[in-house]
């Protein structure tokens, strides 16, 4: 009798630890945030430009050329930035565009991102219609509006979700550096960083204001790294960075982490976190390639129809401004690394 109760104590247990290993499957398969909303510019954009009029549009060969449904608009050869950061925290597949979300989709998320918007509303504007952050977060207020809709009130699960904003390139590289804008006369460096941060601080305490409580603010990369800034203020056959142009850019990522600091001193009820932006830079694993495209390029972006080399995990350069996908990769994981302490943030 001993004998059979052991037995049964001993199936129980497995049944129950089998049952335990299976919940905790289900706990691990399940995202780290129940939503995740993008903001940025064309290192995050995955398909918004496509329904804009504008020619800052990639949704044609090679760009998608390494993604498995192919061009999608993703300034890539593969995923970019964004795809990495969901895929990390456990997302199935990546956030939408918010262009063409639906209804299934926003309670999970959307990406706002649009290549060459920037923080200014006139930034990129050169180049057609592009949304601007601000645009951006309008349209982040039609999606809360359609969420309270379908759930009765946003609050609560907007409370929950992580946001991921990474803009500002489009501000030097399309506004501020080029010879040909007045901006740079107007404005000494530390003018138009303190120009953006000002600008820039109305968006992000708007976003507060519509919900968010876990907020991921990228820096700007070491532009002065791009093929297409290395062609134009770099020495002649030289493939070395424009150090200028980075050191510009720093002035703003410092102005930036205590604009974060700031954020959290005043909504002790939210979490900022600074997250560095390494694609422009990183040389880790097979990247060898630092300083030359992968694609044949017309005027930055890859020309429509072109070959692209063939070991693409070997550049860091996609375009003369976009990182390839093992670059996005690098990059990812290391925004992945700085978006942690927001995983266990509790709104207290």
């Amino acid at each position: 009798m001993a004998s059979a109760k052991n037995k049964y104590s001993k199936f129980y247990l497995c049944f129950l630890l089998q049952n335990l290993v299976c919940f905790q499957i289900l706990i691990v398969a399940e995202p780290q945030f129940s939503c995740f909303f993008i903001f940025g510019d064309s290192f995050v954009d995955n398909g918004n430009n496509n329904y804009l009029q504008t020619t800052l549009r990639v949704n044609y060969l090679p760009y998608g050329i390494d993604f498995p449904t192919g061009p999608t608009g993703r300034f890539s050869n593969g995923r970019n930035i964004a795809d990495f950061i969901a895929k990390m925290l456990g997302f199935k597949n990546s956030i939408p565009p918010f262009a063409n979300g639906t209804t299934r989709f926003i309670l999970r998320g959307l990406n706002y991102g649009s290549g060459g918007g920037g923080i200014l509303n006139e930034t990129g504007t050169q180049f057609g219609n592009l949304l601007s952050l601000s645009e951006q977060l309008s349209n982040h207020e039609i999606t809360i509006s359609r969420i309270q809709k379908l759930l009765g009130g946003s609050k609560k699960h907007l409370n929950e979700c992580l946001y991921y904003v990474g803009i500002g390139t489009n501000d030097y590289i399309l506004n501020y550096f080029p010879q040909f804008y007045s901006s740079t006369t107007i404005y000494t460096p530390q003018q138009f960083a303190a120009l953006l941060i000002t600008q820039y601080s109305k968006q992000l305490r708007r976003l507060y204001k519509d919900g968010a409580r876990k907020v991921a603010v990228s820096e700007v990369g070491e532009l002065g790294c791009m093929p297409v800034v290395i062609g134009a203020y770099g020495s002649p056959n030289s493939s070395s960075c424009v150090e200028t142009s980075n050191a510009i850019v720093q002035i703003f990522n410092q102005h930036l982490k205590i604009l974060i600091d700031n954020l959290n001193r005043d909504y002790p009820k939210a979490k900022f976190v600074y997250t560095r932006f390494i694609a422009l830079s990183a040389s880790t694993g097979n990247i060898k390639i630092v300083s030359e495209p992968c694609c044949v390029v017309g005027t930055g972006l890859c020309i429509e129809g072109s070959a692209p080399c063939s070991d693409r995990d070997d550049y860091r350069f996609w375009d003369e401004i976009h990182p390839t996908e093992a670059a996005a990769a690098v990059a990812g994981a290391t925004a992945y690394d700085d978006i942690s302490p927001l995983v266990a943030f509790v709104d207290n």
